[in-house]
């Protein structure tokens, strides 16, 4: 059954503060949303020249909704890069959502990770083939196009390529407004699932780091490992007739009409916020913000499994150059070779460390885990501070839409999130751990920035307190909290070589 989208009517008034790009689709007409925004805003245009207008997107409702208006209001492009891309509900909406934009003319470029993504080939093949879109799937040697055997071949023949994968999550409209962070396309990132949700973060972004976020998503898009459906589908392709596609489009505006899928809530809410666009002048945050980035393919492969990459560099840095602090939100926490050393030593140059990270309790990544239980008491021993995060949080009754507090779905730590000396701050995609260092390509934002650095500290420092999250230390962890099979799970896969690529 899908899953039904709504709009907390309640929480108006805070989107209101939150999103400036929330108008009514009437008010742009066929303007694009950068004139838009000079013609309300004359400071903002001024500002965008050299500066990056910042707001950290906390909840999964605001995180939806600002991409719908963005969706429904972009003119020119929209140009969207994720790891996972589900048919569930969020997924199939979000579809229809880009297909309206292509019918009225914007340009529409979709670059998806082959390893996670569940589309059926068709429907690819079909949405492809309208004028206005255009999908790409990154290293398809796994999922796409790949049958039985040669998966199996590529597993064995190629392995660093089939684990080498994008895990960047980009959105850019028009150019000049986008959205990066840990959310997928799928509605547990955005804190509608019945069963299970994350607690992520994104972060909203206007002006100059869009055009860094612009630069690195067509880098992207003509490099080789971005495969276009039609040359995948080169067979399927003669099949497909102008009746195929307005039949297929027809069903997707079918399903998005139906209020049992997208309630009229939604829908009111996304044209009903403009009118307190002043106040967003309050909410948002000019900061200068620099935009982290990986090259498609992460590094040369010279090294193997390992390699680094340039958003690793990036990160090591801004670690190694605390003095005081670092707070950090890891939903998976398996340090590369050198990292509890690098971390031990800070410690004893007076660096406090905090980390958050998911319990065996809360996680949906159980070889993950089995590698951070490895390091958890070295970890410790280093004099790092480990919080593992609670899958029925106090938190969690703010987060989720009223409906779904009768299915009491439970929580995992989605968020990837740094700060460091109160002042410097890193929200993307990148996990601690090595997979992330050396395989997958990572993006994110890093800024120097103190009322930025507070909001996100208090942010996380919500989530460890003791009715979200446990207090790790060497007398106590929370893994008695599952049952023995997971624990038993746990124990296996620490006896497996498989640290490189978790």
């Amino acid at each position: 059954m899908p899953l039904t989208i709504g709009f907390r009517l309640t929480n108006r008034l805070r989107l209101c503060a939150l999103l400036f790009l929330l108008s009514p689709t009437a008010v742009l007409g066929a303007q694009s949303i950068d004139d838009w925004v000079g013609s309300i805003c004359e400071v903002c245009e001024t500002r965008m020249e050299s500066q990056t207008g910042v707001y950290i997107l906390e909840r999964g409702e605001e995180a939806l909704i600002g991409r719908a208006w963005l969706t429904m209001n972009a003119a020119r492009s929209i140009d969207v890069q994720y790891f996972i891309w589900s048919t569930d509900n969020i997924g199939i909406l979000a579809a229809e959502q880009l297909l309206t934009a292509a019918e009225r003319g914007v340009s529409v470029r979709v670059l998806v990770d082959d390893f996670i993504i569940d589309a059926e080939d068709r429907t690819l093949v079909l949405l492809a083939a309208h004028p206005n879109v255009q999908i790409r799937i990154y290293n398809p040697k796994f999922v796409v196009g790949v049958g039985y055997w040669d998966k199996l071949k590529n597993t064995v023949t190629q392995f660093r390529g089939v684990n080498q994968r994008m895990h960047d999550k980009t959105a850019i409209f028009d150019g000049v407004a986008g959205i990066t962070g840990g959310r997928n396309m799928a509605a547990e990132y955005f804190d509608f699932n019945h069963v299970f949700n994350f607690r992520d973060r994104d972060v909203l972004l206007l002006g100059s780091a869009v055009r860094d976020m612009q630069q690195h998503f067509d880098e992207f898009w003509d490099s080789e490992f971005a495969v276009p459906v039609e040359k995948i589908f080169e067979d399927e392709r003669g099949d497909v007739s102008s009746e195929d596609v307005a039949r297929r489009s027809a069903e997707l505006h079918t399903y998005a009409a139906d209020p049992a899928n997208f309630e009229p809530e939604i829908r009111q809410a996304i044209d009903a916020i403009p009118q307190n666009f002043p106040a967003l002048m309050h909410a948002m945050v000019w900061s200068d913000v620099q935009f982290v980035s990986d090259v498609p393919g992460k590094n040369d492969g010279a090294s193997g499994l390992s390699g680094g990459g340039r958003s690793t560099n990036q990160l090591i840095n801004a670690v190694k150059a605390a003095k005081q602090s670092i707070l950090i939100q890891s939903p998976y926490l398996i340090l590369p070779e050198g990292g509890i050393e690098l971390l031990a030593q800070l410690v004893k140059q007076g660096v406090r460390i905090r980390i958050s990270t998911n319990s065996l309790a809360s996680t949906d990544n159980i070889p993950a885990f089995a590698g951070y239980s490895s390091q958890r008491d070295d970890l410790l021993n280093a004099g790092v501070e480990i919080y593992e995060f609670n899958p029925n949080p106090a938190i969690g009754n703010e987060l989720i839409y009223p409906r779904l507090a009768k299915y009491g779905p439970a929580f995992g730590l989605h968020a990837k999130s740094m700060v460091i000396d109160d002042e410097t701050l890193f929200i993307g995609t990148f996990n601690l751990d090595p997979r992330s260092t050396n395989l997958n390509t990572e993006v994110g934002v890093l800024i120097d920035n103190r009322e930025l650095a507070r909001q996100l500290t208090a942010s996380i420092e919500r989530d460890i307190q003791a009715e979200n999250s446990w207090h790790t230390t060497a007398d106590f962890n929370p893994d008695s909290e599952v049952g023995f099979g997971k624990r038993f799970k746990v124990w296996m896969f620490r006896l497996l070589p498989v640290e490189p690529v978790l």
